[in-house]
């Protein structure tokens, strides 16, 4: 059998603990969604008569069912240049392919989330010419599919210069269903009865951050569920808003330990007038050093990405970047957040980049130069005080041709006994690569896409590799992290999973939306888009 597969692309999920100092309701369901199979539309009965706000909000639903695209537009105030995007991208048959179920041609609810100026990290396989000034990323989300369809749109030329779909994934959300979410929580009943008293708009965290709830319609990803949170003492409260049905579907206590001094605060105006939008969202930057020659740029919601990395003339990478955050604070229910990093505006990231990435000198324990370090700090206004999150990103390239993808959080997020997964992307370069796992004392092919996760069995050659990659120009064996790196870590216990790349679909090479659910302890981590 000819085992050789072209293009292939690493994913790695690595988990590690940070650790720091119902009453069922009756149902209505809306025209359209008579088949209880989708679970695209279920409206709590209850929530409909007591919230005014959500009433209108159906009632907006129900109209748009009735329109030849039953698309609910965007609601936040937009430009010309975005409307026109929002208007492009629903006038193109392939984006708009989802809006109706194909056996029954009823309408399905479907929602315009957000209309962003496009990246040069969005234009990945675009051949077409274009002003990047006149483009725009259209996100929609169909709440029946759970299914998220993306459109670049150049508005100057009036096309779709692109389009793809993320199945089993949810947009990042717009104010104004942010706002609803925190509405929702602050007026039920069970959060001030937990809390003691009514929170306002203003005491709401992470309200944008989608979570999940294990053991529910939640936990199979078929609903769009966010958790306002709201700190009492040393204690969280998640208020668990499920927004496909609009209620609050229950309240979660987590500890976050004492408060510590508060951050400087920045504000988002500060950060769209910073150097890290003009230099480091907009455009890529060239970074050449120590035989290595690559390019990077901070994302939307993947992270800093580097790209066509080089070492020495010899191409080592297309493309490196974290995908997402997948953070779980309970053992027990399963409930957590899944968390984007990027940049700080017109973004999907719910921690952003904090200062402009840094080149270091990489040094050995002896402080000799062995390399070099490109870093980038992502971090929450109100860090470090509960619910608020810090993280670094950073690849390391060796003098010698090695190089390595990490990460960290650094305290205290939404509680003190979390469990952190992230997920990186990491495409090779080359047009044969082929793949191999240790075991045996011998060197296995895999023939099929797969993943493989490190736990107590997995078999380590005498130097610590537990796979390696070949290419046509070389290749790389791959050492898991188990603690030996002497920068904190205490062991990965990653799953590793391997496709093989298809030329003729974007998957993943263009920013992501947070995949999956963010609790789940096993191999389901949302990759199947990739």
């Amino acid at each position: 059998m000819d085992y050789k597969m072209k293009h292939w692309v690493l994913l790695l999920v690595v988990s590690f603990v940070f650790l720091s100092g119902k009453n069922q309701n009756s149902v209505t369901k809306l025209k359209g969604y008579d088949n209880d199979a989708m679970e695209s539309v279920l409206l709590d009965a209850d929530t409909l008569n007591t919230f005014p706000f959500v009433k209108e909000r159906v009632a907006k639903i129900k109209e748009a069912l009735q329109q030849p695209r039953p698309v609910l537009l965007y609601a936040d105030s937009i430009t010309q240049q975005q409307s026109l995007a929002q208007i492009i991208a629903l006038s193109d048959s392939v984006f708009t392919q989802f809006l109706f179920d194909t056996a029954t041609r009823f309408p399905l609810r479907n929602e315009v989330f957000g209309i962003y100026p496009a990246r040069e990290s969005d234009m990945a396989g675009i051949k077409m010419g274009y002003n990047l000034a006149n483009c725009y990323r259209v996100e929609m989300y169909n709440y029946a599919l759970n299914n998220t369809s993306v459109a670049i749109v150049d508005i100057a030329q009036q096309l779709v210069l692109n389009r793809f779909y993320l199945n089993q994934s949810q947009p990042g959300l717009s104010k104004s269903l942010i706002t609803l979410a925190t509405q929702i929580a602050i007026e039920s009943p069970e959060v001030q009865t937990a809390l003691g008293f009514k929170p306002g708009q203003k005491d709401a965290l992470m309200a944008s951050t989608k979570t999940s709830l294990n053991r529910t319609r939640c936990e199979r990803s078929r609903h769009l569920y966010v958790a306002p949170t709201f700190v009492k003492g040393d204690k969280a409260l998640w208020a668990i808003v499920d927004l496909t049905d609009h209620r609050l579907v229950g309240v979660r206590w987590t500890n976050v330990g004492t408060t510590g001094a508060a951050a400087p605060m920045i504000t988002e105006r500060r950060l769209q007038d910073d150097k890290i939008t003009s230099c480091y969202c907009e455009k890529e930057q060239k970074l050449a050093r120590n035989g290595w020659d690559m390019k990077y740029m901070l994302t939307s919601s993947d992270g800093l990405r580097i790209t066509d990395v080089l070492f020495n003339g010899v191409p080592v990478l297309r493309s490196a970047k974290l995908v997402d955050w997948h953070v779980s604070y309970s053992g027990t229910d399963g409930f957590g957040y899944s968390d984007a990093v990027g940049c700080p505006y017109f973004s999907q990231a719910a921690v952003v980049a904090w200062e402009i990435p840094k080149v270091m000198d990489l040094l050995d324990e002896e402080k000799n130069k062995i390399g070099f370090v490109l870093e980038q700090t992502y971090r929450s206004e109100g860090w470090p005080t509960p619910c608020n999150y810090n993280y670094k990103q950073r690849y390391e390239f060796y003098n010698d041709g090695r190089f390595r993808v990490s990460c960290a959080s650094l305290e205290r997020g939404g509680g003190n006994t979390g469990t952190y997964r992230p997920v990186f992307r990491i495409a090779f370069a080359g047009e044969q690569n082929n793949f191999y796992e240790y075991n045996n004392a011998t060197w296995n092919a895999w023939t099929t896409e797969k993943w493989r996760e490190q736990n107590a069995t997995a078999a380590f050659t005498p130097e610590g590799y537990m796979y390696k990659l070949t290419t046509n120009t070389g290749g790389y064996f791959i050492e898991p992290g188990k603690g030996q790196f002497k920068d904190g870590g205490r062991g990965d216990f990653s799953f590793v999973y391997v496709t093989k790349h298809d030329n003729k679909r974007d998957e993943g090479e263009s920013d992501l939306v947070t995949i999956g659910p963010c609790c789940n302890t096993d191999y389901h981590q949302g990759l199947k888009n990739l």
